[in-house]
């Protein structure tokens, strides 16, 4: 998901994480192969209370109304169902749903329901009664206007300050505030839509879209391939289609096109990159939606249509790696996703590894390793910071958690560094060829960790004891912190801004430095190495020479205000207080707050902050920064 959803719980580099060695042989690894019955076991879902093994949903034909004045969507999901077990029931997850009736077959006989408890997190189970012959039934529902899934904008919240917005945002499990649904990613459906918006609007869905409005304001859409429901997505709003290539556009408000499409201009040498190594694109078309800038996570890999941050929009087309991540998950989640939520890293860790093979390809080695290093870096302070050593280990256990409590730089980086560990230990010739194996055999299909892992074994480990034992799937996979033999990164870019920085603690003004060239990942590292301790002279100094108050980039205005805040510069308090107003991404506001809200006046300014743009953020920035304020 990128959801790129990583967090940057710190930006100091001063500490070093413990690491855990990892090897000796557990049963874990001496194991024999488990039987696809065990494996399907260990993988219920224990976030969803569906019982796919009992009566499962194949295809959502969705019929609904947005309705912007009460903020509600109301109307029929109708699903064709499979009665495995010839059960007299089927389960589907809600979460503050109104559920009016319940409809079985073409016919619409109505049946009786009933909610079941709620639970924390997961929300309520409908239960439906069905026959054994039932092969479909219709919901008739409406959503409440606190759903967690749903963000309204006002029209001033808008690029355009002239018409309201609205979009979705279903991972991990939140589809289900906003449609009745078996809402886990181990189930996968086919879709149709028909969505009625107000004709001065358009709407678009993780689905073949429409690239203009209609007098009617009424979509159709279709999304023939199989999806788990967290790629379930719906947005409407005054948007433009612009296209990039072929198979590649842009959507976005009208204020907001022009920029967007300079931006992302090189969405299709990613496509061919992409492809190139790790075969057909498989979604028909790869297009970007640019959304307002409350948008909790810098992307949202649905099919067929991306939603992504305005924050990327930097003017310089410096941060559009996470376009590349994005694109990647085309393969590594959509395609072949993970089937629970302890199972995050088989999105992510593939997923960041693929984004940095393409960016290799397009723009050199020496670009990715500073995207290695960055990531590296991030993982360092997470291993840090994580309270819950457990949580540091690939495969997790969620149980009686929100599944968002996995969506850290663990399953992004750690997951990486394994594939990396794996790529150097075999070769990458033969790493790739058994990657694009694995997503030809897994297309369309949810697996889990231990489905993956048998498959690593029988295609790439063949029973050799000595591979095995490089690899190292114990340490990595089941243990926390990081392997002994894991590889820290390093970048010769890098290393030349080393030098400068030395320069200027050496007595070099800053303004006189060689930064001419630098990309914005240069200036973020160079911002990461500043010390702790930092005068305000020295804050001013570097401020005026490289401008980074008025930076336009968010990645390096993030990490600037980390030591402005951390040292009290108060020239940088207005901009700070505008950022945080304006700008949604959880990955900047949890550090931001956090430092704020260590003293007691930051927590003054924090608290003055947060009750003005709340009402800007997403309930998933929302639900993370509610308890650090309490």
């Amino acid at each position: 998901m990128k959801l790129h959803q990583t967090f940057l719980l710190g930006l100091s580099l001063a500490g070093t994480v413990q690491l855990v060695s990892c090897n000796s042989k557990t049963s874990n690894e001496n194991q024999t192969m488990k039987t696809e019955q065990e494996i399907e076991r260990e993988s219920t879902d224990v976030h969803s209370f569906a019982r796919p093994t009992e009566a499962v949903t194949k295809h959502l034909d969705l019929d609904i109304d947005v309705n912007f004045d009460q903020k509600v969507i109301s109307g029929r999901a109708t699903y064709q169902i499979e009665n495995l077990a010839q059960a007299d029931q089927i389960v589907f997850d809600t979460r503050g749903l109104e559920i009016e009736k319940v409809f079985l077959g073409d016919s619409l006989t109505e049946t009786a329901f009933r909610l079941g408890s709620e639970e924390k997190f997961l929300g309520q189970p409908l239960l439906v009664d069905i026959t054994p012959s039932t092969k479909s039934v219709t919901i008739q529902y409406r959503t409440t206007p606190e759903a967690a899934a749903l963000q309204w904008l006002s029209p001033q919240q808008t690029a355009g300050k002239k018409h309201p917005f609205l979009f979705t945002q279903s991972q991990a499990i939140l589809a289900r505030t906003w449609i009745p649904i078996q809402d886990s990613p181990g189930i996968r459906i086919t879709y149709s839509a028909n969505v009625k918006v107000p004709k001065e609007l358009m709407a678009v869905m993780s689905a073949e879209n429409p690239q203009q409005k209609n007098s009617t304001g009424e979509y159709r859409f279709f999304m023939r391939q199989p999806i788990p429901s967290y790629l379930m997505a719906l947005s409407v709003g005054d948007l433009v289609f612009a296209p990039i290539g072929e198979k590649t556009g842009i959507y976005a408000e009208p204020a907001t096109i022009k920029e967007a499409t300079y931006e992302f201009a090189e969405m299709d040498q990613m496509l061919t990159a992409a492809e190139k190594l790790y075969g057909r694109y498989r979604w028909d078309r790869y297009d970007l939606l640019v959304l307002p800038p409350s948008f909790p996570f810098g992307g949202m890999e649905n099919p067929r249509l991306t939603f992504v941050t305005p924050t990327v929009l930097a003017k310089d087309r410096s941060l559009t790696s996470l376009i590349a991540h994005e694109l990647a998950h085309s393969w590594s989640g959509n395609l072949v996703t993970n089937g629970t939520w302890n199972d995050f890293w088989l999105n992510e860790g593939f997923t960041v590894y693929f984004e940095r093979r393409i960016m290799e390809e397009l723009y050199g080695k020496d670009y990715a390793d500073m995207l290695q290093v960055l990531g590296y870096q991030d993982l360092q302070h997470t291993l840090e910071d994580m309270e819950k050593k457990d949580d540091t280990r690939l495969k997790l256990d969620l149980e009686g958690r929100d599944p968002d409590e996995g969506l850290t730089e663990i399953a992004y980086e750690k997951g990486n560094a394994f594939l990396l560990n794996v790529e150097k230990t075999v070769g990458r010739e033969r790493f790739d060829q058994f990657l694009n194996k694995y997503f030809q055999t897994f297309a369309f299909k949810s697996t889990n960790t231990d489905r993956f892992l048998e498959f690593l074994r029988t295609e790439l480990i063949k029973g050799d004891e000595k591979l095995a034992e490089q690899i190292n799937i114990e340490g990595w996979v089941y243990s926390p912190g990081l392997p002994e033999e894991h590889v820290k990164p390093s970048s010769t870019r890098f290393a030349q801004v080393e030098e400068a920085f030395k320069s200027w603690q050496s007595g070099t003004p800053a303004a006189s430095l060689v930064t001419k060239d630098w990309s914005s990942h240069e200036w973020l590292h160079f911002i990461r190495l500043l010390p702790d301790e930092l005068s305000q002279q020295q804050l001013a100094e570097l401020d005026k020479a490289f401008g980074f108050t008025r930076s336009g980039n968010s990645e390096v205005l993030a990490a600037w205000f980390l030591h402005a805040i951390r040292h009290n510069y108060t020239t940088a308090d207005q901009a700070i207080d505008t950022f945080l107003t304006t700008v949604g991404r959880r990955k900047f506001l949890v550090p931001l707050y956090r430092e704020l809200l260590k003293t007691p006046a930051g927590k003054k300014k924090a608290l003055a902050i947060y009750a003005k743009a709340r009402p800007n953020y997403h309930a998933v920035s929302t639900g993370t920064i509610d308890e650090m304020v309490k």
